[in-house]
Parts: C-alpha cells; structure tokens; sequence
C-alpha cells in the first residue's frame, strides 16, 4: 500500500527507481531501437554485396545467404562497437551524437533528423563580464 510521503506536491512518485523508463537491453549491449537499425543497415549492405555475387555464380540463393550472414555479422560486430562507444555516456548521448553529425555534415537532413535545436557553435564562451 502506498503512503502518502511518497507522492510529491506535483503528483509524481518518489520511489520509482531511475532505470524504469530506460529502454531494456536485448542483444549485445543494443537496445530494441539500435538492433533493429544494426540490423536493417547490415542487412542492405548484404543485399548490395550479395545480389552482384548471386549473378556472378548463377544462383539466386546466395544473395539471401549474404544478407543472412551480414546480419548476423552486423549486430555481432556493430553490438560490440556500440557497446564500447556508449559505455559509461547518458542514455540518449548515441541519438545525439547522430543529430549532431547529421547537423554539421548533412544540414539539409537537419529538420528532419531533430537536430534543429542543437548547439553547434564551436568557440570561447564568455560570460561578458568585465572588471
């Protein structure tokens, strides 16, 4: 049974615990988000690779064969790499750091990868303050 302490003035709970609106871990280190775009990016690069394979040996089974593989290889391989680039960072810092790329490199994709409110001046800050 809940006590009233531990309900805030705003209506919210205080002992929820930190983690419970984290997106849960499902395949080397990769959340359900990242797996689905390790997979979908190493799947396409398999179908490029395997479909010119598939007519250089005359068989239309190895273009799914290489896309089945590269899948595989993709989440192995990209799991690891996320899991290195992301450990110890806040939970969104992966989605940012896209944004930001996205912003500096390809700023007509900007609006719409949700990267028009970032910062992306480099230089001194001052607090203009003078003595």
């Amino acid at each position: 049974m809940m006590g009233h302490q531990d309900i805030r003035s705003d209506g919210t709970v205080a002992f929820l615990p930190h983690r419970l609106n984290r997106h849960p871990i499902v395949v080397r280190g990769l959340t359900a988000d990242e797996l689905w775009v390790c997979a979908g990016v190493s799947g396409a690069a398999g179908l490029v690779v395997g479909t010119p394979l598939s007519f250089l040996f005359a068989s239309i089974a190895v273009a799914p064969t290489v896309v089945v593989v590269a899948i595989a290889a993709g989440v192995f391989v990209g799991g690891g790499v996320l899991r290195r680039q992301k450990r110890g960072r806040p939970d969104v810092w992966l989605y940012r750091q896209i944004q930001w790329w996205i912003a500096r490199h390809l700023p007509t994709l900007t609006p719409f990868a949700g990267g028009a409110d970032l910062i992306t001046r480099s230089g001194n800050w001052t607090t203009r303050r003078m003595r």
